[in-house]
Order: structure tokens, then sequence, then C-alpha cells
């Protein structure tokens, strides 16, 4: 009896530590989640810009700079004498 006994605590002391839902499985949870943060904020900063350049270019307060801006990006056009310098947000 003794044997099946440590046998029991060996092998679910064991799958406590290297199983799927084990400590170092919750490790790799934990980075997981981490990076899957990190990438959340990046994205919820990058539609918070896209948000802000949509209300510049909504009907009510259309900006005439936002309007020349993308015009330009989209049809890569400038006159000659002109110097376009372009932001764009890092992704």
């Amino acid at each position: 009896m003794p044997v099946i006994a440590v046998a029991f605590l060996s092998y679910f002391g064991y799958h406590s530590i290297h199983g799927g839902y084990g400590l170092r499985a919750t490790e790799e949870f934990d980075r997981q989640i981490a990076e899957r943060q990190a990438r959340l904020d990046e994205l919820t900063q990058a539609r918070q810009i896209l948000e802000k350049e949509v209300e510049l270019m909504s009907d009510g307060s259309l900006e005439r700079d936002m309007l020349d801006e993308k015009a330009r990006l989209a049809l890569n056009m400038s006159r000659s004498d002109e110097i376009v310098i372009f932001h764009r947000a890092a992704n």
C-alpha cells in the first residue's frame, strides 16, 4: 500500500509542476498575458489615432490640412516647388 501511495503522490506531484496547468504552464500563461497586453495597448493607441483622424475629417469639422494630406498621400503627388513631409504613426 505505501508503494501505491508514493506512486500516486509522485504522479500528481510531477504533473502539478510540469503538467498542462502546472507551475511551469502558469509561467507561460503569465508571459502570454504580458505580450498580449502590450499588443492590446499598441492597438488601442493606433485606434485612438485613427479615431482622431476620422473626427478631423468628419462632416462638421473638416480640416483642410487633413484632407490635403490624405489626398496627397493617396495620390502620391505634390507640386515641384513643395517639400512634403508625411507623418505616419508607428505600427
